[in-house]
């Protein structure tokens, strides 16, 4: 409820409300009780109750309050850009700009003229464009945006918490079996692709930490690997920029596997390499990114945009079924769950921060290796179930 208080002037009650605009400016507002002092203290003050009441529930008339629609999420993302991280801000500028403003400017409706039905529209004519989780993303964007202006008091309510939420489809992960894997790496051998490749189809590894891998995060004494660090490319104020992070997706994304022997001897051989490439190319050798594990010859680093769009080329160059890179870390989790890995130690070696992001992606690969258990079940005691049938 707003803070009020009641002030006397000239012989009569008036309520004094401080109230505060969507900029964060602190105003009062003084209301007339039409009461003389004497004697109208009890019912001046309940006047002010009611007034407190009545300005708590109603948005604040303020500058943004007649902005179109499409005017206020523009000057939204420009509120929220400074708390967001900056491939966070991408991916909401790319969707306000792109898809959202578009569609709204030639309706030019007012930000309070924004119902649930007209939101459901747009939802349905998105649906016939793209797939529905990108549908559910626009919904989160716009329900983001709406949920501030309610909390400045532009708007009484959100009309996005009414709407028929957009429901994504289930999702079904790719994956290559140890055939395909091992044709895989014949074909990546000795190009920009190997060691991303190697890393997200062995160990997991999204392509942020793929590319983020550097050398201090290996320890060839102790035998491990340390998930620290992320690379990622996002555009921003129209410019595609690179973000480096010490950090990663979430907490249990960083994490420290073994470091097996094919890979630790892949990788010493990989630092002569660059060492020597170093030499050789001298000054013209690039110094940005020095450290880093995936850069090509001349020191730049490998692109993560490079590897998701080279990928599936040189699977179909090599006759190799089509996936994405992403489905690599796809394949590892297939991998484990089939030689009998527990799927609590799956969500370790991936980096899910919840066991049932885990469970819910591969439950149906779990399910394939308990019916080789019951199989091998059925073989081991063939003898014993012909005595019950």
């Amino acid at each position: 409820m707003v803070a009020g208080r009641l002030q006397v002037k000239k012989g009569y009650y008036y309520v004094v409300l401080q109230l505060q605009d969507v900029d964060g400016k602190h105003y009062s507002k003084w209301i007339s009780t039409g009461l003389k002092e004497k004697g109208n203290k009890k019912r001046a003050e309940a006047q002010l109750v009611e007034e407190r009441k009545k300005y708590s529930l109603m948005p604040v008339k303020n500058s943004m309050s007649d902005m179109l629609f499409t005017d206020y999420m523009l000057k939204w993302l420009s509120i929220v850009k400074p708390k967001l991280a900056v491939t966070t801000y991408s991916a909401y500028e790319s969707m306000v700009r792109r898809v959202i403003v578009p569609y709204f400017m030639p309706k030019r409706l007012k930000l309070q003229e924004v119902s649930d039905f007209i939101l459901d529209e747009f939802y349905v004519s998105q649906s016939e464009r793209v797939k529905q989780r990108t549908v559910v993303h626009y919904h989160a964007v716009i329900h983001k945006a709406l949920e501030y202006a309610v909390k400045k008091k532009i708007i009484g309510r959100n009309p996005a918490d009414d709407v028929d939420r957009p429901k994504a489809e289930k999702f079904s992960a790719g994956f290559y079996n140890s055939t395909e894997v091992a044709e895989m790496f014949t074909v990546v051998k000795g190009t920009k692709l190997e060691i991303p490749v190697l890393f997200a189809a062995f160990y997991g590894l999204r392509r942020s930490e793929v590319v983020g891998l550097k050398w201090s995060a290996i320890d060839f004494e102790k035998n491990t690997i340390s998930i620290t660090h992320t690379f990622t490319s996002c555009y921003s104020n129209g410019k595609r920029v690179e973000v480096p992070r010490d950090r990663t997706k979430n907490e249990s994304s960083k994490r420290t596997l073994p470091l097996v022997e094919p890979v630790k001897k892949r990788l010493l051989e990989l630092a002569k390499e660059q060492k020597e490439n170093k030499r050789l190319c001298g000054e013209c050798y690039c110094k940005d990114y020095e450290g880093y594990i995936c850069v090509n010859e001349i020191g730049k680093i490998i692109k993560p945009d490079y590897i998701s769009e080279t990928f599936p080329k040189v699977l179909e160059d090599n006759g190799l079924r089509r996936i994405r890179f992403h489905d690599l870390r796809h394949s590892c989790a297939s991998l484990l769950v089939s030689n009998g890995v527990p799927m609590k130690q799956v969500q370790e070696w991936l980096g899910h921060s919840d066991f049932s992001t885990t469970a819910n992606i591969y439950s149906h690969l779990e399910y394939s290796a308990k019916q080789k258990s019951a199989e091998a079940m059925t073989e081991g005691l063939g003898l014993a179930l012909s005595v019950l049938l």
